[in-house]
C-alpha cells in the first residue's frame, strides 16, 4: 500500500484486499477480505465506487450491463465463489449486497484487524460495535431493484465522505489508475495460465434473510382491503373446487367471474394478470368485471406429484402463500410487501375450511426463483398464491395469482389499483362484493372476523401503516434472541408508542419486548419483566380482545409464574382465534408442557411443524423437550437436531441434547455436546440454568434433567 493512502477517510486497498474506513472520533475499522470469495466482493465494491468516478457523483449502478466484467472478476480473483449451483451471479452479489457485506458485528465476509470475536450471553461470537459504529457501516450498502436487475451504490455520503476522499490503490497507483492496473493484472494472470488448475472451491452458504419467529400478524388497515378481497376469492375457490363433482360439467361462466390461465411463474418474475374490473354504474372505484369463456390450454410447466410430496395433502383444501414481490423498485417497501402477504396468510387462516401453510415456511422461498411445483411438493399442498406488489406515494397496485399445482394453471387472477387513502371506506365494500360474487357461505364467526376492525380505529391514513411496519421491525429484532437485538426491539417499540398511543400494536410491541427480556435477564428484575409483559398485554386485549397474539403472550408470561391454569386458558383463545397458526398451536403446546402434560403436547407440536414445515428452532427446540419428558429419546435428539440445522448456535438445543443423550447412557455424544454448549458460553452453569427450568411445574422431572446435564461433564 502507498504511503499517502490512508489520508483518504476511505481506502480500498487492492494490494492486500483490505478496507480502511476512519471518520475521527466516529469509527477507525480495517477489514481483511481474506480468502478468494472475499476478494471478489472486495473488488465488486471497488468497482462501484470505481464507476461511480467515472460518473463524477455518488449514484447507484447497474450490474448487468456489466455482467462479463463481473463473470472476469469471479473467475479470476473470486474463485468462482461468486455464483452457485442455484443462484447466478447477479442474484449472489445481490444477496450478499443486502444482508453479508453489512453486517458488521458477526462479519461473514471479511475479518476485523486489532478487534476479537467475544461470547455474549450464550448467543455465539460476535464482533463488539456501539450501534453507531454498526449502523455507519450498514449505510454504506444501497442498492435498488432486486437480482438481475440490481443497482449497487456505496452510499458515502450517507456518513459524510465525498468521492475525492474515497481512494482505489494497487501497485504504486490510485483511482482510476490503480482500478486499470489490477484489472489488467487479472487479464495478463489468465492469459499466463496454460493449463487451467481445478481447484475445489467450498462457496460460501448463501446469505438468507433470518426468519422472524414466534408471532401471528394481525389486520394491517393500510392495504387490509386488498387482504379481504384475496382472501374472499381464495377461500370460495378452493372450497368450491374440493367440493364440485368429478364429472366434467359444461362451463358456463357468469359475469361476476373470468376464467384466467397463463404459464406459471416463478418469483423472480410477477407478469402482471389480467385485470378483473367491474361494470357497476354508481361503484366506478370498484374494478370492473367481464363475462368470458376461456378453455384452458396444457399446462407450460411440469405439475407438481402426490407421490413426491414430502407431506400427504390434508383432506382440506391446502395453500402456501408465497413472499409478494416488491414491483417498486424500491428496497425501502419490502416490508409493505411482506406485511401485505403476512396479512393474507393471516386471515385465511381464521378461514376453518382451508388449511393455510405458516409465514415462516413460505418465507424461506422469498427472493428465491423457486418454481410452483416445487413449493407444492415440498410444503404438501395442492394451491400456491403467489403476487407482487408497486406502490408509489399514496398509490398502490396488488396483483395476485392462484395456482394449482396439480394441474399447473392458473385458476383465478386479478390486479387491483387503488389509493391508500381511499382504503378505510372501500374495505368493507369491496369484500363484500367480492365474496357475493363468488357465493362464498362463510360462518357467523368468519364474517364477524372479516367485518372486524382492528388498530386502523385508532390511527389515521399513512400513520397507520407506518406504526404496523415499526411493529413488524420490533418482532424481527424479537426473533433473534440475543442482547443487541433486544435492546434495538425495545428502542422501535418506544417509537410505536410515540407514533399510535393509542394502538393496540404499540402495547404489544413493548409487551413482546418485556417477554424477551426476561427469557434473557436483562431487565431491571426477572419478575418487573414478567409484572410489566402482562400488563402490556391486558392492555392490548382491553382494546381489542380478538388479537390472537397477545393471548399468546399472556400464556408465556402465565407459565413463566407457573399459573399453569390462566396460561393453558390464554392458550386455547389463542387457538380458538387462530387455529390455522402455526404459533399459536405452539404457544398452546408449550403452556401444556410446561403445566406437566407433555404428552397432551406433543399433537399440537406435531400441528405446528405440519403449518410450518420448514420450522423455526424454537418449535423443533420445544418439541425435542416434551419428546424427551415423555422417555422418546430418539425423537428428541432428531427434534434437537433439526432446531441445531435452522440455527446452529442455538445454544439451549444443545444443552437439549446433552441431557438426552447422558439419559440415554451415550457419554461421548453427551460429552460432545457439552463442550459447543461451553464453546457457545464458557459461563454457562447449572446453577443459572436451572432457574430458566422454574417454569415446568414437574420440577423432579428438571431435577433428572440437571442431574444428566451433570453427568455430561457441566457444572
Amino acid at each position: 500500500m502507498t504511503g499517502n493512502a490512508r489520508v483518504h477517510p476511505i481506502t480500498i486497498d487492492l494490494n492486500q484486499f483490505k478496507l480502511h474506513i476512519e471518520l475521527k472520533h466516529r469509527i477507525e475499522l480495517t477489514l481483511h477480505f481474506n480468502s478468494p470469495s472475499r476478494r471478489f466482493y472486495l473488488s465488486v465494491i471497488a468497482f462501484v465506487v470505481n464507476e461511480m468516478k467515472r460518473h463524477g457523483k455518488i449514484t447507484s449502478i447497474p450490474l448487468e450491463k456489466h455482467h462479463d466484467f463481473l463473470a472476469l472478476l469471479n473467475e479470476t480473483i473470486g474463485g468462482s465463489a461468486g455464483s452457485s449451483e442455484t443462484e447466478n451471479l447477479l442474484t449472489r452479489i445481490y444477496m450478499k449486497w443486502q444482508h453479508a457485506l453489512p453486517n458488521l458485528e458477526e462479519a461473514p465476509l471479511f475479518k476485523v484487524l486489532g478487534r476479537k470475536k467475544e461470547y455474549e450471553q450464550g448467543i455465539g461470537k460476535t464482533y463488539p460495535f456501539t450501534e453507531t459504529e454498526k449502523d455507519i457501516w450498514a449505510n454504506l450498502f444501497e442498492y435498488k431493484g432486486s437480482h438481475e436487475n440490481v443497482r449497487l451504490k456505496f452510499a458515502i455520503d450517507r456518513i459524510g465522505v465525498s468521492l475525492d476522499e474515497t481512494s482505489i490503490t494497487f501497485g504504486d497507483s490510485q483511482d482510476a489508475d490503480a482500478w486499470d492496473q489490477f484489472i489488467s493484472s487479472l487479464k495478463r494472470d489468465g492469459k499466463e495460465e496454460s493449463e487451467p488448475v481445478e481447484e475445489t472451491v467450498v462457496p460460501e452458504p448463501p446469505v438468507v434473510p433470518s426468519s422472524p419467529q414466534g408471532r401471528k400478524p394481525f389486520w394491517l388497515s393500510g392495504h387490509r382491503w386488498v387482504m379481504l378481497v384475496v382472501v374472499g376469492i381464495i377461500a370460495a375457490l378452493v372450497i368450491w373446487k374440493l367440493y364440485s363433482p368429478s364429472a366434467p360439467q359444461p362451463e358456463v361462466v357468469p359475469k361476476e367471474k373470468i376464467a384466467v390461465s397463463q404459464p406459471e411463474m416463478t418469483q423472480t418474475t410477477v407478469t402482471p394478470p389480467v385485470e378483473v374490473i367491474s361494470k357497476e354504474k354508481d361503484t366506478p372505484a370498484l374494478p370492473e368485471k367481464i363475462s368470458k369463456k376461456v378453455t384452458p390450454p396444457p399446462p407450460d410447466e411440469e405439475v407438481a406429484s402426490r407421490e413426491k410430496m414430502a407431506f400427504p395433502l390434508p383432506d382440506l383444501p391446502s395453500i402456501a402463500v408465497l413472499p409478494f414481490v416488491n414491483l417498486s423498485g424500491d428496497p425501502k417497501q419490502e416490508f409493505f410487501c411482506d406485511s401485505v402477504t403476512e396479512e393474507i396468510i393471516s386471515a385465511l387462516s381464521k378461514v376453518q375450511y382451508l388449511f393455510v401453510i405458516s409465514r415462516q415456511s413460505t418465507f424461506f422461498y422469498k427472493g428465491k426463483p423457486v418454481k410452483v411445483k416445487q413449493v407444492s411438493e415440498e410444503l404438501g399442498v395442492r394451491y400456491v398464491l403467489e403476487g407482487g406488489v408497486q406502490k408509489s406515494g399514496d398509490h398502490i397496485r396488488i396483483t395476485a395469482q392462484l395456482i394449482d399445482a396439480l394441474t399447473g394453471r392458473h385458476i383465478w387472477a386479478e390486479r387491483y389499483n387503488r389509493n391508500l387513502t381511499d382504503l378505510f371506506a372501500l374495505q368493507d365494500e369491496i369484500t363484500l362484493r367480492v365474496l357475493t360474487a363468488v357465493r362464498v357461505k362463510l360462518t357467523d364467526g368468519e364474517q364477524a372476523s372479516l367485518k372486524q376492525k382492528s388498530f386502523d380505529r385508532f390511527c389515521k391514513g399513512k400513520q397507520t401503516l407506518d406504526c404496523y411496519l415499526k411493529f413488524m421491525e420490533v418482532i424481527r429484532y424479537h426473533r433473534g434472541h440475543n442482547v443487541e437485538d433486544a435492546k434495538v426491539a425495545r428502542r422501535i417499540a418506544e417509537e410505536v408508542i410515540e407514533m399510535c398511543p393509542e394502538s393496540p400494536l404499540a402495547y404489544l410491541a413493548i409487551g413482546w419486548v418485556h417477554q424477551m427480556e426476561y427469557v434473557l435477564r436483562i431487565g431491571r428484575s426477572p419478575q418487573e419483566s414478567i409484572e410489566k409483559g402482562i400488563e402490556m398485554a391486558q392492555k392490548v386485549l382491553t382494546i381489542d380482545d380478538s388479537i390472537a397474539s397477545a393471548h399468546g403472550l399472556l400464556c408465556l408470561l402465565y407459565s413463566y409464574k407457573r399459573e399453569y391454569d390462566k396460561s393453558i386458558a390464554e392458550a386455547e383463545r389463542a387457538v380458538a382465534l387462530d387455529p390455522g397458526g402455526s404459533m399459536a398451536n405452539m404457544h398452546y403446546a408449550m403452556a401444556l408442557n410446561y403445566a406437566g402434560r407433555s404428552e397432551e403436547a406433543i399433537p399440537f407440536f406435531q400441528k405446528a411443524i405440519r403449518l410450518d414445515p420448514v420450522g423455526t428452532t424454537s418449535i423443533y427446540l420445544h418439541y425435542g423437550g416434551a419428546l424427551r419428558i415423555t422417555g422418546r429419546f430418539e425423537e428428541a435428539v432428531s427434534a434437537y437436531k433439526k432446531s441445531l440445522q435452522r440455527e446452529p448456535n442455538n445454544i439451549f438445543a444443545h444443552v437439549g441434547l446433552a441431557g438426552t443423550y447422558s439419559m440415554m447412557g451415550r457419554e461421548k455424544e453427551a460429552r460432545a455436546a457439552a463442550e459447543e454448549i461451553l464453546r457457545l458460553n464458557p459461563n454457562f452453569s447449572l446453577a443459572s440454568y436451572s432457574k430458566i427450568l422454574s417454569m415446568f411445574k414437574d420440577q423432579l422431572e428438571m431435577d433428572k434433567f440437571i442431574q444428566a446435564l451433570s453427568k455430561a461433564g457441566l457444572k
